[in-house]
């Protein structure tokens, strides 16, 4: 507990040890050195340790090579490094059990095809989309709402496009849109979470609300 700052729970159930904490990265960290530690059968303090520390090196290569890997899927470009890292970090968090990661890429790509349909920027509406989300890799260490995070973090990190930074900040509608790329990503965000399989949601559900969106 002291090494990952995770609370560790374990109760009557045999062979059965919980990890909790709100911040998904070191519950990954702590989980991944827990198998580790059991699996090798040597726990002691300076065990320990050196356990957490290589799993926590493991993790942040993890971190960048799924936000290398999802800038590259995106074709995004020009990004500052720790927007990039950022973007990995999404990978370890979840909302109604649809990954964040993959949600973004997914809302990207939709941003771009609404956005080509009605003649505006393809690849503007890529990045906004793959952004919009961001405040999400840090909204359990920052008080406030994941749009406002998101917007202030990539904003201090060199963003200075109105469309992105709207987009971030407005996708839930809490500040007017400026950019017609708000709206856009907006109706992507609810295409890629009520998609059946995304999240628990039915299919008759899901046309309903893509019917409304349409309309």
């Amino acid at each position: 507990e002291q090494a990952t700052g995770v609370d560790i729970l374990i109760d009557d159930t045999p062979g059965v040890i919980s990890v909790s904490c709100f911040d998904p990265i070191r519950r990954a960290i702590a989980g991944r050195a827990l198998e580790k530690l059991v699996a090798d059968g040597r726990v002691h303090p300076a065990r320990i340790e050196e356990v957490v520390e290589s799993i926590r090196n493991e993790i942040h290569e993890q971190i960048i090579k799924a936000g290398n890997d999802a800038v590259m899927e995106a074709n995004i470009r020009g990004l500052h490094p720790k927007i990039i890292e950022a973007v990995g970090k999404m990978h370890f968090r979840t909302s109604y059990g649809q990954n964040v990661l993959k949600h973004s890429i997914e809302v990207a790509f939709l941003s771009q095809v609404i956005a080509d349909e009605l003649g505006l920027d393809g690849e503007l509406a890529r990045r906004c989309g793959l952004l919009h989300d961001i405040g999400k890799a840090m909204d359990h260490e920052i008080e406030g709402s994941h749009p406002q995070i998101g917007m202030e973090f990539c904003k201090r990190l060199g963003e200075k496009s109105e469309a992105v930074l709207n987009s971030i900040a407005g996708h839930h509608g809490d500040i007017p849109s400026t950019t017609p790329y708000t709206p856009i990503v907006m109706a992507a965000d609810a295409v890629s979470s009520a998609r059946p399989g995304a999240r628990r949601e039915s299919m008759e559900m899901y046309v309903k609300r893509l019917e409304q969106l349409e309309a």
